[in-house]
């Protein structure tokens, strides 16, 4: 890694006043990012300044805090439409995160044209957020969930994936990056094969948005969908992209507030999208604050963030295969910046803790993938997930805890 690069991580770092702090007497170690990110002073200050001062609610207030709410709000959409490449902000929805965005394709989208006899392709790797939807909408419907294998590396099987492709399949939802084996998938040529049968096209960016640039008009899918929060954003806000053509034609999720055009005792019409799909007062202080995390973001600039975690990825990989008696689960060759392990004879759950006293944040568990689990063979692992703040000592004191993990538990 050059030097140039450490010393741009090293300022980096400096953003994150979370990590200035001590666990049970030691640094705080966070190898967490997965599950969710940090947050830069920018950010915070961004929302705390919201709060502050700029506090409204949008879109029907008749006075200037109102005015200037709604334009930081609307501010918002265009710039997530530009980050992710959307044709147009009408294509960005703001939802509470990744789930929402999943369940509000499968109820809205699904329960209007999904039949008995349809068939929904999703991967062995999914979160449940992105299964547990599509089962509950095809239940109702008489659909059939059908799961792609993978490869015992983590990778995609993917004449499997083609295998299981036919005038059945409708919908194909898969995620752009493992979030327990950090295998990243082929977004464009999946899409593709997926359209080649007439099938509609969801993709889980949760993982993948902090890794690098996405495009969805070259990947072409039909839906995508990210949370903030793993993007250096508040929680409980997220975006749901969607080509404008199909959303124009999906009903709403929600009813309420604002989603309207009119309401009488005879009946409802409804607001054009993306608002249709906005039901109630908004999460205006996430919309802002994801306009400072990606500001913050692009300013670093992927091809810095990419190489710089690329580096990380192989130095841990490396020096956790060299501990005895230690599995690493996911190997493929094109992955982001996870390592999911397990020491053998240990319960990933008595290293998490001893690692946790050590001031090393990992999680451990199932990840709320338990078909990938039962696909490998066990109940959970230990993942370690690096972002732009950490460094190489931060590897170092993870191979140390995970050493003095072993000595005590094998």
């Amino acid at each position: 890694m050059s030097s140039a690069l450490d010393k741009i991580f090293a300022d980096v770092r400096g953003e994150f006043p979370a990590l200035t702090q001590k666990v049970y007497g030691k640094d705080l170690i966070y190898l967490d990012s997965a599950a969710t990110t940090l947050k830069p002073v920018s950010v915070v200050n961004r929302i705390s300044h919201f709060y502050s001062f700029e506090t409204s609610n949008v879109h029907r207030g008749a006075h200037y805090l109102g005015d200037v709410a709604t334009g930081f709000f609307e501010s918002s959409r265009h710039r997530v439409a530009q980050f992710i490449g959307a044709r147009q902000q009408e294509e960005v929805v703001f939802v509470r995160g990744t789930t929402e965005g999943i369940n509000l394709v499968a109820h809205s989208w699904g329960l209007t044209n999904l039949q008995k006899g349809d068939e929904i392709l999703v991967t062995e790797m999914e979160h449940h957020g992105n299964i547990v939807p599509w089962q509950i909408v095809a239940e109702k419907v008489g659909a059939k969930v059908l799961f792609a294998a993978i490869h015992d590396n983590g990778e995609l099987n993917v004449e499997d994936f083609k295998s299981k492709l036919s005038s059945k399949t409708k919908m194909v939802a898969f995620t752009a990056s493992s979030n327990v084996l950090g295998t990243n998938t082929d977004m464009p040529l999946l899409t593709k094969l997926a359209h080649d049968v007439g099938a509609k096209v969801l993709i889980d960016g949760a993982q993948i948005v902090s890794q690098g640039k996405v495009d969805v008009q070259a990947i072409d899918c039909d839906f995508f969908v990210f949370s903030a929060h793993k993007l250096f954003g508040p929680f409980g806000f997220g975006i749901l992209y969607g080509k404008k053509e199909i959303l124009d034609h999906m009903p709403p999720y929600q009813g309420g507030g604002a989603m309207i055009s009119k309401v009488t005792t005879e009946g409802t019409t409804f607001n054009d999208v993306p608002i249709r799909f906005e039901a109630g007062t908004p999460h205006v202080e996430g919309a802002v604050g994801l306009h400072a995390a990606i500001d913050f973001i692009e300013k670093i600039g992927f091809d810095k963030i990419h190489a710089y975690e690329m580096d990380l990825l192989k130095v841990a990989t490396e020096k956790l295969s060299a501990i005895p008696d230690l599995k690493i689960f996911g190997t493929a060759a094109n992955k982001g910046p996870i390592v999911s392990f397990n020491l053998k004879g240990a319960h990933h759950s008595d290293v998490g803790q001893i690692l946790d006293r050590e001031g090393v944040a990992v999680r451990a568990g199932n990840h709320c993938t338990q078909p990938l689990m039962a696909r490998l063979g066990i109940p959970g692992t230990v993942r370690a997930s690096f972002s732009v703040y950490n460094n190489h000592d931060d590897i170092d004191a993870l191979v140390k805890a995970v050493v003095k993990a072993r000595e005590m538990l094998l």
